[in-house]
């Protein structure tokens, strides 16, 4: 817990001079104020979190969290086969994947951590290993895991951003892998929002209305076998997580430590965001949400940030892909606020 507790501490309010030094220069650009519309905030909220008026985007990585959960083999609501999350993993790693394609259109390299993928994959290298446990238990019948391992699946994710830094890390996209990874995803929304799983749950990749329904009921059931503490991260990360979401809780903990915004993608990232942000309120000012997902109860999640997604394109993959968008589309505010000359710079006198 120690350095749970070092890198939270660590974490600080946005730099207000940093962001008043964003939009006075915002206001001199070459062009009618506010006329970038989102651009212009999505840029001033980076000079805030960065400490600089202009802040580099130069190192830019998505980080892929994987891990499989039983609770959707164990009781028949798994959209895919158990395998195919290891399947992805390999598929990662040769580049294949959509969130592959998408960060290398950002100018992002994707990063692949195994935290808890329950069967094995090909790839001797270029994943990196963070493992737990062979995916999160049913949470149906009991917890997911045990307290020292949701300790130690957040843990990993602050570890590997300290190794990414090493590598320059100037953004970070959160995605995941994980079949099943809706279901304690719902779990999570519906503690924290107060509403009925049933206005929560939706299909994920893809399951029937009979078996929506029957999801329903085992979110349902996890929350009334658990009862998660929402005013105890590490007791609801534990009881209705898995490990690949308390690797996305540690990484965004890390990453508002040192200063480094977060562009979260979909459903099962924003619940990690959710939980980071219960365990420290100022994480939320250093979260971006790229997209409104698609899925049923993203909608009501708004309320637990101080933004809004940037982009809203009907995306559910997961993986990372919303997010390689979102950092695409930072970017350039970025640019706009660093790269259009003010008026004074281009000798325009109004």
């Amino acid at each position: 817990m120690s350095l749970i507790e070092d890198i939270n501490s660590l974490i600080k309010p946005l730099d207000l001079k940093a962001m008043e030094g964003a939009r006075v220069r915002q206001n001199r650009l070459t062009k009618p104020p506010g006329s970038l519309g989102r651009l212009e905030e999505l840029s001033i909220n980076v000079a805030g979190i960065k400490g600089e008026v202009f802040p580099h985007m130069d190192n830019k990585a998505i980080l892929t969290f994987a891990g499989d959960h039983h609770v959707v083999f164990e009781e028949g609501i798994a959209s895919a086969p158990m395998e195919v999350t290891a399947m992805q993993v390999d598929n990662f790693v040769r580049g294949g994947g959509a969130v592959n394609v998408l960060a290398k259109h950002a100018g992002a390299r994707v990063v692949v951590i195994d935290m808890g993928v329950a069967t094995p994959y090909k790839s001797k290298t270029g994943v990196k290993n963070k493992f737990v446990a062979s995916g999160a238990k049913n949470i149906s019948k009991g917890p997911a895991m045990s307290r020292d391992e949701a300790i130690k699946s957040v843990i990993g994710g602050i570890e590997t951003v300290l190794e990414e830094i090493d590598n320059g890390l100037d953004i970070v996209g959160i995605g995941e892998m994980g079949i099943g990874n809706t279901t304690p995803s719902s779990a999570i929304f519906s503690l924290y929002t107060g509403l009925d799983p049933i206005e929560i749950t939706g299909p994920g990749a893809g399951i029937d209305s009979a078996v929506l329904d029957k999801k329903v009921n085992i979110v349902k059931r996890a929350l009334e076998v658990n009862n998660p503490n929402k005013d105890d991260m590490f007791d609801v990360l534990s009881k209705i997580g898995g490990f690949e979401i308390g690797g996305m809780v540690g990484a965004i903990i890390c990453c508002a430590a040192k200063k480094i915004p977060v562009v979260i993608d979909g459903f099962i990232s924003t619940a990690a965001g959710v939980l980071a942000t219960s365990y420290n309120p100022l994480i939320s000012d250093y979260l971006f949400l790229s997209h409104k997902s698609a899925e049923t109860g993203y909608k009501h999640v708004f309320d637990f940030f101080k933004t809004t997604p940037i982009l809203d394109l009907g995306l559910r993959l997961g993986e990372g892909t919303g997010a390689a968008l979102g950092i695409s589309i930072i970017d350039a505010a970025v640019k706009s606020l660093k790269d259009i000359s003010t008026f004074e710079e281009a000798g325009i006198v109004l």
